[in-house]
C-alpha cells in the first residue's frame, strides 16, 4: 500500500508528497544552516506520518518531547545506564511504541553514549521484532562526526558505529534513518552516504553549497541558490519526493517546540539608580540560597614547604610490624567480591572499566586486605570467573593450559574462550550461540559465532557439526573437545531473569 505524506506545498503550489514506504527503504538527509527550518521539517514529517509507522526520534535539545501531548510518543529520558538504555530500545521494538529518546542536560560525551546504546539495542533487536521504525536523528553531526573533536575518542567511536549501522546495515532489520544537520562538512561520508533521499535548506558556506549541489546533481554555477532559500523553504531530490530537484515550503505543523527562536523584546523602563541596586544588591532568595565566601588561608612559602619535606625525610621509619596478610582469606575475600559483580545480570552489558570501579568499591567496603587488583589482573579474574570455572577444573592440566592459550587473545574475548574451553575440559555440551553473546556482553548471535570463526582462525579450536547440526568444539593443544550442543539453544539464564521481571 502505497502511504503519501504531504509536506508542504511545491514550487507550483501543488501538494508536495513524500512516498513513507519508500522512504522506509531508502532513508533520507537533511541539511540546512541553524535557522533554515530542519526541526519544523522534521516535526512536519513526524506528525503527518504518526498514524501509519513507529518512530524513534534522538533529540538532544528537548525539543521534541512535546510529540508526547498529541500524538502518545513515550519520552525516555537519558538519564539512565547504558545497559538499561539498550534494554528498553529492544523493548521498545519488541512492543512498537513510538519514542523520544530526551537527551537534554547531558554533555556531549554522554549524549553520544546514550545514543549509542539506544541504537544498538535497537540495532540487535532480534529477528521477530524486526517491525519498520522510522528513526529521526536530529543534529546528527554530533553523533557521527566527519575528524575527531575535543570528545572522549571511545565514545566518538561507539556513536560513530551505531549511526554507521543505522544508515548503512538497519535496512534489512526495519530501521529507516532520517538524520539532520547543520553541515554536510561537519557529517562522517560514509552516514552521509547512504541517504538516497535530500532535502537541502539555506546554507552560506561554500563548500556546503558545493557538496549539496553535487548530491542533488546540480550544476556547480547553481549552488548559489541554497543562499537565497528563505525559512522553512527546501529542495527535494529522491525516489521517495522526486526525481528531479524540486523546491519545497514546509507546510505547517501542529505541535510546537519547547525552545524558540528569540524575538525583539522592549527593555525594561528601570531608572539607572534603580538598576544599580537590582545588579549589585543581593535578593532576599540569594542572601540564603548562597553561602558564604569561604577566604583561603595566606600561602605557605616555598622555603617552609622545603624544609618540611627534608624534615619527614630525616625521620627514622617506624619499625612497627604491618599486620601480616592471610593468602587464603585474601583468596576468599577477592572471590566473594567478583562473585557479588558476577551475579548482577547487568554485569555480562557493562563494560571492563566500569565493573573495576565497582569491584575497587566492594573490596573496600569489605575491607580485602593487601593491594588492590591491577586493571589487567581484573580483567583476568573477570574472564575465569565468567568462564564459571569449578574447583576441580582448575587443578587439570589442560585447563591451566587452556588459560595459557587465552593470554594471547585480547582481554575482551578471553572469557568467551575460557566458557568453550571449560566445556571441553568438562566434556560439558558446547555453549550456544545465546550464552556465548552474553559471555561477550551483547545480545547478538552473529557476534558469538565470528567469535567462534575468530577462534578457529587462530588455530585454538576447531569446529565441526553432526548429524542434528549440533556444534563440535575440539582442543588440538588441550587434547579435548565438547560434546555435542545445540548452538540455536536459548540462554537459560536471560530467560529466567526476563520471565522474573
Amino acid at each position: 500500500m502505497k502511504i503519501g505524506i504531504d509536506m508542504g506545498l511545491d514550487g507550483g503550489g501543488k501538494p508536495a508528497m513524500l512516498d513513507l514506504e519508500e522512504l522506509l527503504a531508502t532513508r533520507l538527509l537533511v541539511q540546512g544552516n541553524s535557522g533554515s527550518g530542519k526541526s519544523h521539517l522534521l516535526r512536519r514529517l513526524l506528525e503527518q506520518s504518526a498514524p501509519w509507522v513507529q518512530q524513534c526520534v534522538v533529540d538532544p535539545e528537548g525539543d521534541f518531547v512535546t510529540l508526547a501531548e498529541k500524538f502518545g510518543h513515550l519520552v525516555v529520558e537519558a538519564t539512565r545506564s547504558e545497559a538499561e538504555l539498550t534494554r528498553i530500545a529492544a523493548r521498545v521494538r519488541q512492543h512498537r511504541v513510538s519514542v523520544v529518546l530526551n537527551l537534554e542536560g547531558l554533555d556531549v560525551d554522554q549524549q553520544m553514549r546514550a545514543a549509542a546504546a539506544f541504537l544498538g539495542g535497537m540495532f540487535d533487536a532480534e529477528r521477530d521484532h524486526w517491525y519498520p521504525v522510522l528513526v529521526v536523528v536530529d543534529e546528527a553531526q554530533l553523533f557521527a562526526p566527519a575528524a575527531a573533536g575535543e570528545v572522549a575518542d571511545d565514545a566518538r567511536k561507539v556513536s560513530l558505529g551505531a549511526m554507521t549501522n543505522l544508515m548503512c546495515r538497519g535496512r534489512k532489520r526495519g530501521l529507516a534513518g532520517v538524520i539532520a544537520t547543520q553541515r554536510l562538512a561537519k557529517l562522517a561520508k560514509n552516514v552521509a552516504a547512504e541517504a538516497s533521499n535530500f532535502l537541502m535548506g539555506r546554507t552560506f558556506l561554500d563548500i556546503d553549497m558545493a557538496r549539496a549541489a553535487d548530491l542533488l546533481g546540480m550544476d556547480r554555477r547553481q549552488a548559489e541558490m541554497f543562499r537565497d532559500l528563505a525559512r522553512g523553504h527546501f529542495v527535494a531530490l529522491g525516489p521517495a519526493l522526486s526525481r528531479r530537484p524540486l523546491p519545497i515550503r514546509i507546510g505547517e505543523v501542529e505541535t510546537a517546540a519547547r525552545s524558540t527562536s528569540p524575538r525583539l523584546m522592549p527593555l525594561p523602563e528601570t531608572a539607572p539608580e534603580d538598576a544599580a541596586d537590582l545588579i549589585f544588591a543581593p535578593g532576599p532568595e540569594e542572601v540564603r540560597a548562597v553561602p558564604r565566601r569561604h577566604v583561603p588561608p595566606p600561602p605557605t612559602p616555598t622555603a617552609d614547604i622545603l624544609a618540611q619535606l627534608a624534615a619527614s625525610r630525616s625521620q627514622p621509619q617506624s619499625d612497627a610490624p604491618q599486620p601480616a596478610i592471610d593468602p587464603a582469606e585474601r583468596r576468599r575475600l577477592l572471590d566473594a567480591v567478583m562473585g557479588e559483580i558476577l551475579e548482577d545480570p547487568d554485569a555480562a552489558f557493562r563494560s571492563d572499566a566500569v565493573l573495576y570501579q565497582d569491584f575497587l568499591v566492594r573490596c573496600r567496603i569489605r575491607r580485602v586486605p593487601g593491594d588492590p587488583l591491577s586493571l589487567s589482573a581484573f580483567r583476568r579474574a573477570l574472564a575465569v570467573g565468567r568462564a564459571g570455572v569449578a574447583g576441580e577444573a582448575v587443578d587439570g592440566s589442560a585447563w591451566h593450559s587452556a588459560l595459557d592459550l587465552s593470554a594471547s587473545l585480547p582481554d575482551d574475548l578471553q572469557g568467551v574462550f575460557l566458557l568453550v574451553a571449560r566445556a571441553a575440559v568438562d566434556a560439558a555440551p558446547c555453549p550456544s550461540d545465546a550464552i556465548l553473546a552474553r559471555a561477550y556482553g551483547t545480545h547478538s548471535a552473529r557476534r558469538a559465532r565470528r567469535l567462534l570463526a575468530f577462534f578457529e582462525e587462530r588455530g585454538l579450536v576447531v569446529l565441526r557439526t553432526d548429524l542434528r547440526g549440533w556444534r563440535i568444539a575440539a582442543f588440538p593443544d588441550l587434547g579435548c573437545e565438547t560434546a555435542a550442543g545445540n548452538p540455536d539453544a536459548a540462554d537459560t539464564e536471560t530467560a529466567m531473569r526476563h520471565a522474573a521481571e
